[in-house]
């Protein structure tokens, strides 16, 4: 990407990127099952940010870390917290102490990335969810689209709004109205799960530039329920190289949410009611 690429779309003032990562010379967890993207630093994103005419950014803490959450407490203080909060990694133990103590750097969110390289596992998620609802988090969960349906239930008991990572993360293409992506809506239209819409080319198969495939997915969910949708950009888009133009991914959203209004509510009030910007 080069340094002068910027988004064709307008940019509301107070944007976010709901989804980024850092990367440092934090120790790799045990479940780490990949080395960090090279060059993936705070002042990286700074400029990607400024590139992309961005506001807010919420910093969610690489699986590579595992429970180690320092890098991202560092990444946010180096960002602001005016502008800057986190997802954080904890397992069924953390304290209320640590949990406070995570609040104050700045973390919002726990991710549940249930996924190969996770760091926890589904029978602790219960016991996290019930831990965290007394700080105001809320849970980002990641997994195979197309087992959400094993889950559902889980998901609507947990007492804290869901974040459903990366367009609901289908690892093969689904239809709009097959029975797959009628749980992702259904889980939406309870009110208290939004969806993330980013990272289109870890599961197209139709590819770039439209990932069509992807694409309709993200139309249909935000022509639903615009009011639970966010967008990320997945920087610096680990695994892949080279990486996928930023720019390019923002302007996608102009395809998926053409009114203005939406956008707004995408980019700037939704992130800003689950984030206290």
């Amino acid at each position: 990407m080069s340094a002068e690429a910027k988004p064709v779309m307008a940019v509301p003032f107070g944007a976010t990127d709901t989804h980024i990562h850092v990367y440092d010379d934090t120790p790799l967890a045990p479940t780490a099952l990949s080395k960090p993207p090279p060059q993936a630093g705070v002042e990286d994103y700074k400029r990607i940010r400024a590139q992309l005419g961005l506001t807010r950014t919420v910093m969610v803490q690489p699986s590579v870390y595992g429970t180690d959450n320092e890098c991202t407490l560092r990444g946010i203080a180096a960002l602001g917290a005016d502008v800057a909060r986190g997802v954080a990694v904890v397992d069924a133990g953390v304290s209320e102490t640590e949990l406070d103590r995570l609040t104050s750097g700045g973390i919002r969110g726990a991710r549940f990335f249930m996924l190969p390289g996770g760091a926890v596992g589904f029978d602790q998620l219960d016991t996290i969810a019930a831990k965290m609802a007394a700080f105001g988090w809320h849970a980002v969960f990641q997994t195979d689209g197309r087992k959400l349906a094993d889950h559902a239930a889980q998901i609507r008991s947990w007492p804290v709004p869901v974040i459903i990572d990366h367009t609901g993360k289908f690892l093969e293409p689904v239809a709009v109205d097959s029975p797959e992506f009628r749980v992702l809506l259904g889980l939406v239209e309870t009110g208290r799960v939004y969806v993330k819409l980013a990272a289109p080319y870890e599961t197209s198969k139709t590819g770039a530039p439209a990932y069509e495939d992807v694409s309709r997915l993200a139309r249909a969910l935000v022509k639903a329920v615009p009011e639970r949708i966010l967008w990320a950009s997945n920087w610096p888009h680990p695994g892949r190289d080279p990486r996928p133009d930023s720019a390019h991914l923002l302007d996608i959203l102009a395809d998926w949410a053409p009114d203005a209004g939406d956008r707004q509510r995408i980019l700037v009030d939704n992130p800003a009611g689950l984030y206290g910007f």
